[in-house]
């Protein structure tokens, strides 16, 4: 019983809390055991706080027992992704630089979290800034995978994957620059969407102030109607976030059960330039076929992409540049390899290159709008390949060479540039064992009908019992 309750769903527990049928008290403290028995072969939370969690459960109980009004998440443990900054709780951002930083401020996201009363019992390791596709950095050894702890559970929000499909949170934060929620979420067999940009604000200590063109927090979550849940808490405008969406969020739970019966959706195995592991396109392909099946109407794309990510990495890793170039004086050391390429590159563009990149970017959000005139939804693989072994980035895929740093994560990073909403929902297992994920594409704005179609997947083909060999 123990451990279906690390498992359950967030929307079951709280009604568990709200009924005084389970204590916040006893719930955290299994998570710590949890946590304390697991992490160490996962190394999914780079910084734990379980006695202030244990604290504030008490607080939280109390406030049950005294039938005082509740917040959205109120007692529900959740995980905070390193780069977000968190008051009194240590702050590294995936970097050795920051080993030691306690921040005297929350961001946003966390501000949010507090509020809404969940119980936050750590920091979930990512790479350095958020930079890479793995989770690895200099801080500890490589995040692993629960489904086999050769592999890993991608990145950036790597930690976060992990530590859900290892039962050592309910909730999760993440953070999505290139694909940093699905990336995690497909390797991981889990549930992440990644917001419109600008849905969530982003503020709170990321370094010298950029210009956020790609970057987004969201939810990750076993289910979707969980992360609905957090996105309703994180979603909104803050004054503090030039960027933010100043419009009312809608109700992100209302159409969950509505089904997909009459969207027109589109399918794309390769958006005309990725090279995919055949055995990924025959599953995602096969999970596709459900909305079908389920009434809605399914339809090649015949989409036909330039690859976009060197326009994507001059941009991404400007911004990057902007932040963190001022501490490469004196410690170039201390950074890791993918850092100091994403540095290094973005030292050589200069301002036209920049200003070219951002009007491939403009170019590529116009055709999606496009497209998005004639279909509901796009639906993809998330990931070119299964989870791969620690630091082994494939080098070639299908019988084609691909780059190493991105040539596994072809459809995530263009959604970024267009600032689309997208998620990444499990549908079925590489014949190793590994999870593979579905990614499915919305038009800015349309996070609820992402939603609405994950929901209707998941009741069609479940995967909430299915759990990593590990637990």
């Amino acid at each position: 019983m123990d451990t279906d309750l690390c498992f359950a769903p967030a929307t079951e527990i709280r009604d568990l809390i709200r009924t005084k049928k389970i204590s916040i008290l006893e719930l955290t403290e299994l998570f710590c055991r949890r946590i304390e028995e697991l992490n160490p072969k996962l190394n999914a939370y780079l910084a734990l706080c379980l006695d202030q969690a244990v604290d504030d459960a008490k607080a939280a109980q109390d406030a049950v027992q005294k039938r005082e009004t509740l917040g959205a998440l109120h007692g529900i443990p959740i995980s905070i992704k390193d780069l977000e900054m968190t008051k009194g709780i240590p702050t590294t951002m995936g970097s050795l630089l920051f080993k030691d930083r306690v921040p005297e401020v929350d961001s946003v996201v966390v501000e949010r979290v507090r509020q809404a009363g969940a119980i936050i019992l750590g920091k979930t390791n990512t790479p350095e800034f958020g930079q890479s596709g793995m989770t690895d950095n200099k801080l500890a050894d490589p995040c692993r995978n629960p489904w086999n702890l050769e592999r890993t559970p991608g990145g950036s929000s790597g930690g976060a994957g992990s530590a859900l499909a290892a039962g050592l949170c309910t909730l999760a934060t993440g953070s999505d620059g290139g694909g940093s929620i699905r990336i995690p979420a497909s390797f991981s067999g889990v549930f992440g969407i990644k917001p419109t940009q600008n849905r969530v604000p982003r503020y709170g200590g990321y370094g010298r102030p950029a210009a956020n063109h790609f970057s987004q927090s969201g939810p990750m979550s076993r289910t979707v109607a969980d992360s609905a849940m957090l996105l309703q808490v994180l979603a909104g405008h803050d004054d503090r976030d030039v960027l933010s969406i100043r419009e009312t969020p809608p109700d992100f739970s209302a159409g969950l059960t509505s089904g997909v019966k009459g969207m027109r959706i589109a399918w794309s195995a390769d958006l005309g330039y990725a090279a995919v592991d055949p055995e990924v396109i025959r599953v995602a392909g096969q999970a596709a076929q459900v909305f079908q099946e389920l009434g809605a109407t399914l339809e090649d794309s015949k989409l036909e992409l330039e690859d976009p990510f060197p326009a994507f990495f001059d941009v991404f890793t400007v911004a990057t540049y902007t932040s963190y170039s001022h501490l490469m004086e004196g410690h170039r050391d201390d950074f890791t390899d993918y850092g100091l390429y994403a540095l290094d590159n973005a030292a050589r563009l200069t301002a036209a290159d920049l200003s070219r990149a951002l009007l491939q970017v403009d170019q590529l959000r116009r055709c999606m709008e496009m497209f998005f005139d004639d279909y509901d939804l796009l639906l993809t693989p998330t990931m070119a390949v299964p989870a791969f072994p620690v630091n082994q980035r494939p080098t070639e895929i299908a019988g084609r060479k691909v780059e190493t740093f991105w040539g596994y994560l072809p459809f995530t990073y263009p959604i970024n540039m267009t600032g689309q909403t997208a998620s990444s929902v499990p549908c079925g297992f590489s014949s190793d064992g590994m999870p593979i994920g579905l990614h499915i594409i919305g038009p800015r704005g349309a996070e609820a009908k992402v939603l609405q179609a994950s929901a209707a997947f998941e009741a069609a083909r479940p995967w909430e019992d299915k759990r990593a060999p590990m637990v």
